[in-house]
């Protein structure tokens, strides 16, 4: 069996998406999995066990400069590679138009959603590109909507919970005090919680004897890491440390390296759930968990999710993390 798999979207949609190779190789033991991605997510699929070849696709820059040779070049480059063999079947997860024109140039059959992972309806085109199209139910959490679109294309429903096969090498771990991840920083304003927020959790945090690690990936996320660091001065010993920015490879090890993640609904902390490890998730305003967060359907009684609006308060999200720890 020679499966393609498909998905352009950022990183953090791609990742509930990444439990269907488990699914395809346990149908189909043995099976060739290939998967298209953007190159901002190849190093995530490049650590998926049961992922072959890694391809990478980069739309949005091509549509912005289609005039110019060298992009062209490298989509001729990129539709060579994917029609060198055939593929039993080619699978576009994500339901846009250019995943559906990607995952048209490969030889094979091809499957197209007729959902988007967001929960929008699937492009016009995307629909007309498909051989043949996969009714996907609405509202469906992104890890399900995934695992179900590949199990109707394959006629083989999904075992048990999902798992990310994952790897990461989180290196020898630091003797001390167990360290937490704040993971401050969520996909749009809605998932921001306040940075006095974050402060008073991470006291009560290195008063339970805790370290603190804070990631960062752009200015605005450095500037709000330093300023709920520069709130975590404890009996004079700075417990707080602000990770430069990573590569998404070393970010997944040094992540591995830690014992757990409270955090808004985002990259890292669904990186932190695709890791097993201890997890709250944050799912402020308008986000729902039941679409992307952590839920006891999965499997992890020790990764929860926790709702609020405007925001969840601080005592729920306390709670639910010593629920995690008593787990």
């Amino acid at each position: 069996m020679r499966v393609l798999l498909v998905h352009l979207g950022p990183t953090g949609d791609v990742l509930p998406a990444l439990p269907v190779v488990h699914d395809i190789r346990v149908a189909f033991p043995g099976a060739h999995v290939d998967w298209v991605v953007e190159p901002a997510s190849a190093g995530l699929l490049r650590r998926v066990d049961g992922v072959a070849a890694v391809l990478e696709a980069t739309p949005a820059r091509w549509r912005a400069a289609w005039w110019k040779g060298a992009t062209r070049t490298e989509w001729r480059a990129l539709r060579e590679r994917l029609r060198r063999e055939p593929y039993d079947v080619v699978i576009d997860l994500e339901g846009g138009t250019a995943s559906a024109l990607v995952a048209r140039q490969a030889r094979g059959l091809h499957f197209g959603p007729t959902e988007r992972s967001d929960g929008a309806p699937a492009d016009a085109l995307a629909g007309w590109l498909a051989d043949q199209t996969v009714r996907i139910e609405p509202g469906l959490h992104r890890i399900d909507r995934a695992r179900g679109l590949v199990a109707q294309v394959l006629a083989r429903p999904p075992q048990g919970a999902p798992i990310y096969g994952l790897r990461a090498d989180p290196g020898e771990r630091r003797p001390g005090r167990p360290t937490v991840v704040i993971a401050h920083s969520g996909t749009g304003d809605a998932a921001a919680w306040p940075v006095q927020s974050w402060v008073l959790l991470g006291k009560r945090l290195i008063g339970a004897g805790w370290n603190i690690a804070l990631p960062q990936s752009d200015e605005a996320e450095q500037t709000r890491a330093e300023m709920i660091a520069a709130g975590l001065q404890y009996e004079g010993q700075l417990r707080v440390e602000v990770w430069p920015a990573l590569r998404l490879e070393a970010l997944i090890d040094r992540l591995a390296g830690v014992q757990g993640v409270i955090g808004v609904d985002g990259m890292l902390s669904r990186l932190a759930a695709a890791l097993e490890l201890p997890h709250v998730q944050l799912h402020n305003g308008g986000s729902t968990a039941a679409r992307s967060g952590p839920l006891p359907a999965h499997g992890r009684r020790w990764q929860v999710a926790v709702e609020g609006r405007p925001a969840p308060p601080l005592e729920v999200v306390w709670a639910a993390w010593n629920g995690v720890l008593a787990t």
